[in-house]
């Protein structure tokens, strides 16, 4: 049976993949956002910013609009959602809210037992918590999401590791595979940070949009990890480097060598080592990583939208190694 579904956004990188899927199923969807792109072909689109001082819902109350679920993929100020939840909850049978694996207050486990949804999570109460702004605002928003569980509104909330797939940023020094597909489409030899068999977990958007769409369809209900199995793999052309290397060549993980993380540290126990048991057993199915850079890549080069690189004088934070230190690194 079609749904009626509102998706609150809609229009950068997981949004499409959504309707993407929500449409090839053929159920009915409204967005809610500011308006500043054109609603894709299928769609109603409804004005409203989040941030002003009524969350922005006037559209929905003012025309007693009612859905059979939300879709909030908010990481700001957790005040939108708790507006959100406040208007749409008694709206809506379902509110699915799309959150992190950084919500979790990370401690490795021993062995090789990976950490799964029991894991204890981000304490929203403690001082200067909000210091973790991201943490703390996808935290607080579950919070208040989990509230509105009841025989009247089901609830799943989906905490994705590291999110790749076509449309992942308008700019190529934005997003992590399209830095390093850009990187490696320009030749030469390319820093490859190691070791070689070192694991990623990601989670491909349109296998993620697919478990929400697919989630709701069959009135699944809770709180579900979503990342793909731990991959590995090179290429002939890399030059490895240690993460001694790395370091003593003054190179920062994950900013400036986008998607690695040393292998040995927490942080990388946090992004790229997690029991993904509940969500597989739910339904996940995660393709394999070489679709997602062939997409990706064909994205980058002919597809709509296609990411461009940062103008001069670009004010935001951008990924990516300086030529100046991958030489320096190379050696």
């Amino acid at each position: 049976m079609p749904l009626n579904i509102l998706i609150l956004g809609g229009t950068s990188f997981l949004g499409p993949h959504l309707i993407t899927a929500l449409l090839s199923s053929n159920h009915t969807i409204t967005l809610l956002n500011r308006g500043t792109k054109p609603a894709p072909p299928g769609t109603t689109q409804l004005i409203g910013d989040r941030l002003s001082p009524d969350g922005g819902l006037s559209a929905i109350t003012s025309s007693n609009l009612t859905f059979d679920a939300v879709i909030d993929t908010w990481s700001g100020a957790p005040s939108a959602v708790t507006h959100a939840v406040d208007t749409l909850g008694s709206r809506t049978k379902y509110y699915v809210y799309v959150s992190s694996l950084s919500v979790y207050d990370f401690t490795p486990k021993p062995g090789d037992t990976l950490p799964d949804e029991d894991t204890p999570l981000y304490d929203v109460t403690k001082p200067d918590a909000d210091k973790l702004e991201y943490q703390y605002n996808k935290r607080s928003s579950e919070i208040t999401v989990e509230k509105l569980q009841s025989p009247e509104c089901g609830v799943i909330i989906v905490r994705p590791g590291v999110i790749l797939g076509p449309r992942e940023a308008p700019i190529i020094e934005r997003g992590r595979l399209t830095w390093w597909l850009d990187r490696l489409s320009r030749g030469g030899r390319t820093v490859a940070p190691g070791p070689r068999e070192l694991g990623l977990q990601i989670v491909d958007a349109r296998d993620l949009a697919g478990f929400v769409v697919q989630g709701l369809e069959k009135g699944l209900q809770g709180v579900f990890n979503l990342i793909g199995r731990e991959v590995t793999g090179g290429g002939a052309e890399l030059v490895w480097k240690t993460a001694r290397e790395i370091e003593e060549a003054g190179v920062g993980a994950w900013v400036e060598l986008p998607l690695w993380l040393d292998g040995e540290s927490e942080e990388y126990g946090a992004v790229y080592r997690w029991d993904d048991k509940r969500a597989r057993e739910a339904g996940l199915r995660c393709r394999d990583i070489g679709e997602t850079v062939r997409d990706t890549w064909e994205w980058m080069k002919n597809g709509e939208s296609k990411p461009e690189h940062a103008p001069e004088g670009y004010k935001g934070t951008l990924l990516g190694l300086s030529k100046e230190k991958e030489v320096k690194l190379l050696g």
